[in-house]
């Protein structure tokens, strides 16, 4: 008999003695399934596991595949295969992955390599920061605006990018105020720098506040922030960061926020980015929305 099941309830799992056991993405699986459950079921049969697994930093299965890798061991043999192994995969296929994937998702994916940092999302934040301030803007540059509103626990954020330098030129961060201050202090910034384009997020009151300002006449696109469209925005800025295409002013909270963001694995296989529980992100989610505009600044965009 051949039996599939779902490790999401260990216990579940409980039953006869098996002859071989196949754990598919050990790493994200409970230590207990292993040690506590399905061991034992392979005694009496003296039976086999396989463990597969994209690594999940230094966990459990990592200490199984160190074992397996000690030549003293003859109980456990370990295997890796990067994703370049896989015949069937394109090497022009991987080359274009490559352009556009972070260095940690790369490394942990696609390289099968364990990580310390698997959370981390921003890498190179100190050697992105220029220390020189511009007041005013320059004749001749383009200048892209991102923002994301909050008005009682979480701030309204604006980041404004240079994006004939791809410097951050501007960053304000407030709350407490109502919508209409808020808008005000956006039409202020944006006309001191000239600002061509401003995205700004259009979930919840984000709406309303685009149509008030698109009726001022002010070029507000919207960007609705999903499950799906969340993971392309933030990492198209890490990367921009991780391979300095990108300056940043020396702003304690922006810098506190990016280097806190945290990358969090899902059982399904996908990825969840956020701040740490208690913490904001609003100012990383204004530059990224910024950086955003600046990417596709040559592109025809309809408003929200």
């Amino acid at each position: 008999m051949i039996a599939v099941r779902s490790a999401h309830h260990p216990d579940s799992l409980r039953g006869e003695g098996l002859d071989l056991a196949v754990l598919d993405e050990a790493a994200y699986m409970q230590p207990r399934v292993w040690h506590e459950i399905v061991r034992p079921m392979l005694t009496t049969t003296q039976g086999s596991a396989l463990f597969l697994s994209t690594p999940l930093g230094k966990n459990w299965f990592y200490d199984l595949f160190r074992i397996g890798m000690d030549s003293a061991e003859d109980e456990f043999a370990a295997f890796h295969f990067s994703t370049a192994s896989n015949p069937l995969i394109a090497t022009d296929e991987l080359e274009s992955i490559r352009r556009r994937t972070t260095e940690p998702i790369w490394r942990v994916e696609y390289l099968a390599h364990f990580s310390d940092e698997s959370g981390t999302v921003f890498r190179g934040i100190r050697q992105a920061v220029q220390p020189l301030r511009q007041n005013t803007p320059s004749a001749g540059h383009s200048y892209i605006a991102g923002i994301d509103w909050g008005r009682s626990h979480d701030f309204t954020a604006i980041a404004i990018i240079d994006a004939t330098e791809r410097r951050l030129v501007a960053l304000d961060r407030f709350n407490e105020i109502g919508w209409g201050l808020q808008r005000g202090r956006l039409r202020a910034l944006a006309q001191r720098w000239g600002t061509q384009v401003i995205w700004a997020e259009s979930n919840s009151i984000g709406a309303p506040n685009i149509e008030a300002l698109q009726a001022e006449g002010l070029p507000v696109r919207g960007f609705a922030t999903t499950a799906k469209s969340k993971s392309p925005l933030i990492e198209s800025l890490a990367l921009a960061l991780e391979r300095r295409q990108l300056s940043l002013l020396d702003d304690p909270v922006l810098l506190g926020e990016l280097a806190s963001y945290a990358l969090e694995r899902l059982p399904g296989g996908g990825y969840r980015y956020s701040a740490p529980p208690g913490m904001h992100d609003d100012t990383v989610i204004a530059l990224a929305l910024a950086w955003h505009g600046v990417m596709n600044s040559g592109a025809r965009f309809d408003f929200a």
